[in-house]
Formats: structure tokens, sequence, C-alpha cells
């Protein structure tokens, strides 16, 4: 035999050699949920391992993130109070602009990256302001636009919409340009399904809808030629990175994205993904390392350069030992 691929197996190092799939620490973000409150280290019950952070106790995350060289996060706040308007949001003293506040200046080498959305903020859970039972689409635009802006404006590097709704990329471009933040990249969730794998989140934000659900707003997880309309839309308005959420069960969804869009591409791996792995690991079924190595590298391999989870740090760590990357 002439063709003979075993011979590019043959050890690790040859292995590693000719690796069609390569990661980096600097493609990591870490999402966090920061809370009010003083003192506060409170470990999610759905997600062993994962917590919500006080302002004030934000700072010993970040400096364990440092060191294990992951340097880019995503906040989600959790206010105290609520209302129909979601006003906690784009407040000048909300706990996401508090947060910022407070680390942005500490930490001049780590990347924030903030979630925009509405459903942390609403006393009625919807992603968007109601009229009736119905989200109103264009209503809210004006809402996100200011909660962007004010997100940047207390030291955010980037902003996350995740709302869903029609036209919010360019509602938040111009926004940013008109008040000289033409520099500032959205990372759009501009393909983001509605799943049953977020309900880990949903506990861990407070964002559980009190009626009905997201499905009039979030995708259809049976359709592929949509998320191609939704990512090639929000580019066109404006968005500088493109997000598929889930991750997992989307890995297709991810490398159509990829071969349709001049932008790069970022998956989340969800709340329920990581559930499901710490489960499966505390019940001696699986073995966490390797699973999380082999989910990251199946993300990339699809096409994502940039990868949200919550085992980021862990990640981190299996590239420097050399089980990844």
């Amino acid at each position: 035999m002439i063709s003979r691929p075993r011979r590019l197996r043959y050890n690790s190092t040859l292995r590693k050699m000719v690796r069609e799939t390569r990661m980096d620490k600097s493609s990591l973000i870490y999402p966090m949920f920061v809370r009010e409150g003083e003192n506060i280290v409170e470990e999610i019950p759905s997600m062993a391992g994962q917590y919500r952070y006080s302002v004030d106790r934000l700072p010993y995350k970040l400096e364990e993130l440092e060191r294990a060289g992951v340097t880019s996060v995503m906040l989600f706040g959790i206010p105290d109070k609520k209302d129909e308007l979601g006003s906690g949001a784009y407040a000048q003293d909300g706990i996401v602009q508090k947060a910022l506040e407070s680390v942005v200046k500490r930490f001049p080498d780590m990347y924030f990256i903030t979630d925009v959305c509405m459903c942390e903020y609403t006393s009625h859970g919807h992603c968007g302001m109601l009229k009736g039972h119905d989200v109103d689409n264009d209503a809210t635009l004006e809402l996100l636009a200011k909660t962007a802006l004010s997100h940047v404006q207390a030291g955010a590097d980037m902003v996350a919409p995740s709302d869903m709704m029609d036209g919010r990329v360019l509602a938040i471009r111009n926004r940013l340009d008109e008040n000289g933040y033409e520099d500032i990249p959205i990372m759009s969730y501009a393909v983001k399904y509605a799943s049953s794998f977020y309900s880990p989140f949903r506990d861990a934000a407070g964002s559980a809808p009190s009626f009905g659900d997201r499905k009039s707003y979030q995708m259809d997880f049976h359709n592929r030629r949509e998320a191609l309309k939704e990512a090639l839309t929000d580019v066109k308005e404006g968005a500088d990175i493109i997000m598929v959420k889930p991750a997992m069960s989307y890995l297709d969804i991810v490398r159509e994205v990829y071969d349709s869009v001049n932008v790069p591409v970022a998956a989340y791996s969800v709340s329920g993904e990581y559930a499901m792995v710490k489960a499966g690991a505390e019940a001696g079924v699986i073995d966490e390392e390797k699973i999380v190595c082999e989910m990251a590298a199946s993300t990339y391999r699809a096409g994502a350069s940039i990868y949200l989870t919550y085992f980021a740090e862990q990640i981190a760590e299996y590239m420097d030992k050399g089980l990844i990357g």
C-alpha cells in the first residue's frame, strides 16, 4: 500500500504537527454572573462550580482567570429589583455598569464583554417590552441601544446583544456611533435557538419568563437556512462577530455560518451543556477532562474561532498540559 494515513498518527509529536484544528487561550470567553450585594460568592445549584459574585468579590475571580490565561469575560447582571421596562439594564447605577466601573481600570489586560438583553431586568422575564402578551420588537430597540451605550460608557470593550429582536444590531451600531464609539465591536447572538439547553442559565440569572416562552423571537431548532438569513442580516447591520448558540447540538449550523459570512464566528457552549457534563462526571459515567476537550475541539473544528464556555478556565489548564490546543 502506498497510502497509509496511519503514518501521520504514529506518536504524539507527529499528531500535533499535522493537527488541522488549533486553539489558543485568547479565543476563550468566560461567562460570569454579577449580582447586587456585598461579600457574595453564591454557588448556582444547577451549575456546580459556577457562582454569582457581588461586585466586591468579582476581582478575586478575575485574578484567578488571569493567572490561568483567560483574559476575556462576558458579564451578565442580576439586579435586586425588576420592572416592566427593565430599567436596571440601562441605569447608570445598574449592576453591570457598577461592575464595569469597579474592575476595568484595575484589570487593564482583561477584555470585558457585556450581554445586552432585557430578560434579567424585566418583571415578566421576556427579552423586550410587552404589548399585551407579545414582545414589541420596535419599542424594545430603543432600550437595547440605551443599554449598550450605558455599558460602553461604563467601560465595556464589546457589547453582545442576545435579545433576538429584528434590527437591534443596527440600532445599537447607530447609537454607539452617534456617541463617538465607532471602534466598539458588536458580537451579535445572531443565531440563537429557542433551546432547552438554557434551563440552568435561567436559574442562574433568574430570567425565566413568567408566562409563555421565547419561541416568537428565538429561532426554531428545526431550521437551518433561517440561521444564515439571521447571520447575514446582522453582518449587513454592522455586527463584527456572529455567534451561534447553543454549540454542541448545533455544530452543523456553526459550519454553515462560517462558510457564509466574512466575519469571525463564535459559539456559546451553554449552561445545559455544562450541567450535563458535570452530572455525567459526578455519576462516574464519563471522563470530564476528556469530554470537555473533545467538545471544545469539535466546536473549533466546525468553524468557530471564539468559544464561550463555563469550562474556559479548565480548558486553559488542559492547554497547558498539552491535552488540547
